[in-house]
């Protein structure tokens, strides 16, 4: 690495990575760490697809710059962090010229413009979805009563007992379907918040699920044990926990690796505020993937991607994050899903 280069990309705010003739990492600056959680110690010296994943674009763009010893740039780079998922970028790189040749890297993350759109799109979403909810249970509410009515008084007229497993099978169902639409009904309350430990949280969630699946699902931790604790409402996020490892399993059926992980993120920005500190909590697992159609619509109320589901997990599940400021993302590709929530440290 020349020296003649160091005080000026130490101080960038913009991500630098310079590699070698050999295309091995010579030097990350600081924004460069910052950006992609990545240690130069650990990568000085490792080709440059040591450190990410998805780096066709990336290769492409480096060729593209050496082969006409010219400046190149991708405005729609996908590079692939294997703490973070996926970042959106635009990538620069400029072929450089100090006794030895190397190939500067400039990385302009695209994200934080989305991210807020997002954000923004979250919060009306989740209001409507409260809204609908409520007024579909009011709907469904009623003639439910009627229909379990009815179930009970034709129950009374049957001459063979037999019968009556149909009677009862009506009425159980209207039941059920009442106890959800109660649940639907209940006014939002201020989350009870207290002091809590995530993994505790996550830890409850992993003994319900390995409970109700077979021996052929696993579920591993890799938990970060530093951080700090959180202000949050225990049983909600036991709750949006459990619905995203539920869906996980059941999308396996059973069968397959579900990964915990957590980990402390750095100047976060949640609910158009700066936080210094937030935890982030990625649960991933090697299932078929959500299905392409879905993305854009998975947090709906009523979507599901199972044909016994209800949709309703994950649009409480966005719900409850919403109320503790925090966000709920997602990445999906065949064999790799996570599902990334981000929540305050206070």
């Amino acid at each position: 690495m020349p020296d003649t280069f160091l005080p000026t990309l130490e101080h960038l705010a913009t991500a630098v990575i310079l590699l070698d003739e050999q295309s091995r990492i010579a030097y990350l600056n600081p924004a460069a760490e910052s950006l992609f959680a990545l240690s130069s110690k650990n990568l000085v010296g490792h080709p440059v697809q040591h450190a990410f994943t998805h780096t066709e674009q990336l290769v492409t763009a480096m060729q593209q710059a050496l082969n006409n010893n010219a400046s190149y740039i991708e405005h729609d780079l996908t590079l692939g962090i294997h703490a973070h998922g996926k970042l959106h970028l635009r990538c620069a790189a400029t072929p450089l010229q100090s006794g030895k040749h190397y190939l500067l890297l400039e990385f302009h993350p695209m994200d934080r413009p989305l991210k807020l759109a997002r954000e923004e799109q979250m919060l009306d979403q989740t209001q409507a979805n409260r809204l609908l909810l409520r007024n579909l249970a009011h709907e469904i509410k009623n003639p439910l009563g009627g229909i379990r009515g009815a179930a009970q008084l034709l129950e009374q007229e049957l001459e063979k007992p037999a019968l009556r497993e149909y009677t009862q099978v009506v009425i159980q169902e209207a039941d059920r379907l009442r106890s959800l639409m109660e649940k639907l009904l209940t006014p939002q309350h201020v989350p009870d918040l207290s002091a809590l430990n995530i993994h505790e949280v996550l830890e409850r969630v992993r003994s319900l699920v390995l409970a109700e699946m077979p021996a052929d699902l696993t579920i591993q931790r890799d938990y970060d044990i530093s951080l700090p604790p959180l202000q949050g409402d225990k049983e909600q996020l036991i709750q949006v926990m459990l619905n995203i490892v539920r869906n996980a399993a059941q999308a396996m059926q059973g069968r397959g690796i579900i990964v915990l992980r957590t980990r402390i993120a750095r100047q976060v920005t949640l609910m158009k505020k700066l936080h210094r500190l937030a935890v982030m909590v990625q649960i991933m697992d090697n299932g078929p993937g959500v299905p392409g159609h879905l993305h854009d619509k998975i947090f709906y109320p009523l979507v599901s991607g199972r044909a016994d589901g209800h949709g309703l997990g994950l649009t409480l599940a966005q719900d409850f994050v919403s109320q503790h400021r925090g966000s709920i993302e997602f990445d999906s590709e065949p064999g790799r899903t996570c599902f990334t929530v981000m929540l305050p440290v206070q």
